[in-house]
């Protein structure tokens, strides 16, 4: 029987950074993963895979719509879908090899193989091979991440009915594609295959799309992707596919009831979300208790019920984001090391890597409203900041909220050109529980975009310059 400090169940964000973080406080470290290579959903199938899609198809598509109008001319692009998925592989790799470095960098056991709770300090091991073994360790973290939700009543072939992963690997671009759900996921999957030539329609259960996000964001967001060419079906729900056909059939009806029409489609994409990781973990064997959700319950400290068993990322409460995983797997390793680890969840900024980008990061509107908190808002367009001018890139702005009475930043929205870049120096600024007017005063080069946030800031007290 091996024996270890720690042993960490998953390696996705959370798990390979909580496994890093711990072995850097002196723990012997082993990390159970399932999969052939480290770096869970993410690494392997969800956010870097589909990033290198994104940026890939956002130059295709920038060759064939925008470079004529910063006078270079290239004619029309030729797609070699192939060579792109070639890229997002070589991405992958490069990145799940990274982590092996890593854990061999840090003496981190990786053991290949499904782990289940046997009880508090013990993980059993099954291989795809050979047999079972135990380990035995003072900590166990549960870091074993999310998996996408499924639509009752439709089965996925991730060939022509397919989740995130199918919409990452298809073999050829579908002249219509149906994407279930206008979340985060089948937005940027929707963008990646819009840009390659499919004609995207979007059914969302709910009236608006990125449900959580600040509601003026999603509003100009929808405009900019219909302009796109985006159809949007909100308030509506596919309740059938029939896929007998050379064409698949999609039921769509209203959300609250009523006649249903058909819609005709080469691929459907279900993204309606995701939903936390748990089968096979020996949880209800081992005593560990879960929410109404399905999610592991546990303390401000990550701990569950059952002492010395941890839980952390998509599996517990909370956005389910890697970089939230990846702060958590921090915090829980100092926690077990008896350090005061901590994380700030209204600092923890969202993405969305569409073009334009859509960033949020604290409060929206709605949920300071609701809190009956009252806020000043200053908003900057990207109309008019010369950088983004100059890149021919002015869809969008960016918006911070502030306490009326204090002038603390509560929350800030972008939606523009690199957001997700933009967003970090306002997660920055909510951390140190910084004012709009500390932002304000602080100088930022011109030209960049980045002077836009300062504007923005300006406005809160009504004093941007450039509008």
């Amino acid at each position: 029987m091996s024996t270890y400090d720690l042993v960490v169940i998953g390696s996705g964000p959370g798990g390979y950074v909580c496994a890093i973080r711990a072995a850097q406080l002196g723990m012997k470290v082993a990390v159970v993963e399932k999969m052939p290579t480290y770096g869970g959903t993410c690494l392997n199938i969800g956010c870097i895979p589909s990033k290198a899609l994104l940026h890939a198809s956002e130059k295709f598509h920038e060759a064939g719509h925008a470079l004529e109008a910063l006078g270079v001319k290239v004619g029309m692009p030729k797609l070699d879908l192939k060579a792109m998925m070639a890229h997002k592989d070589a991405t992958v790799e490069a990145n799940v090899n990274g982590v092996a470095f890593l854990f061999k960098k840090n003496r981190i056991d990786g053991i290949r193989g499904i782990g289940r709770i046997v009880s508090a300090g013990k993980v059993e091991v099954t291989p795809d091979k050979g047999d079972k073994q135990t380990l035995e360790t003072k900590a166990i973290v549960i870091a074993t991440g999310s998996q996408s939700a499924r639509l009752k009543g439709i089965e996925i072939d991730e060939k022509r009915i397919v989740t995130s992963t199918g919409a990452l690997s298809l073999a050829r671009v579908p002249g219509k594609l149906i994407v279930v759900g206008a979340g985060v996921i089948g937005l940027e999957m929707g963008s990646v295959w819009s840009r390659l030539g499919s004609e995207v329609t979007v059914v969302e259960y709910l009236d608006r799309i990125l449900p959580g996000m600040d509601g003026e964001v999603a509003k100009q967001f929808q405009r900019i992707l219909q302009k796109q060419g985006f159809t949007f079906r909100l308030g509506a729900k596919v309740t059938a596919v029939d896929s007998s056909g050379k064409l698949l059939k999609v039921s769509v009806e209203p959300a609250q009831g009523g006649a249903a029409d058909t819609l005709e489609a080469d691929v459907v994409l279900v993204a309606i979300g995701r939903v936390p990781y748990t089968h096979g973990l020996g949880l209800e064997e081992a005593g560990i208790q879960l929410d109404e959700r399905g999610r592991v319950r546990t303390d401000a400290h990550y701990r569950t019920n059952v002492e010395g068993i941890y839980a952390i990322g998509d599996v517990i409460a909370g956005p389910m984001l890697a970089h939230k995983a990846e702060d958590e797997g921090i915090a829980v390793a100092e926690i077990i090391a008896g350090q005061a680890g901590h994380v700030t969840y209204d600092a923890i900024p969202s993405v969305v890597y569409t073009s334009p980008e859509v960033a949020s990061v604290g409060r929206t509107e709605e949920e300071l409203r609701t809190a009956g908190i009252a806020y000043s808002v200053g908003k900057f367009p990207f109309t008019a900041n010369g950088r983004a001018r100059a890149m021919n890139q002015t869809d969008g702005f960016v918006k911070i909220l502030a306490d009326k009475t204090t002038d603390r930043v509560l929350g800030a929205h972008i939606i523009g050109p690199v957001a997700g870049e933009l967003i970090a120096e306002l997660a920055v600024l909510i951390e140190f529980g910084g004012s709009s007017e500390d932002l304000a005063r602080t100088c930022h080069a011109h030209p960049t975009l980045s002077e836009a946030i300062r504007e923005a800031a300006l406005g809160v007290s009504r004093r941007a310059i450039h509008i």
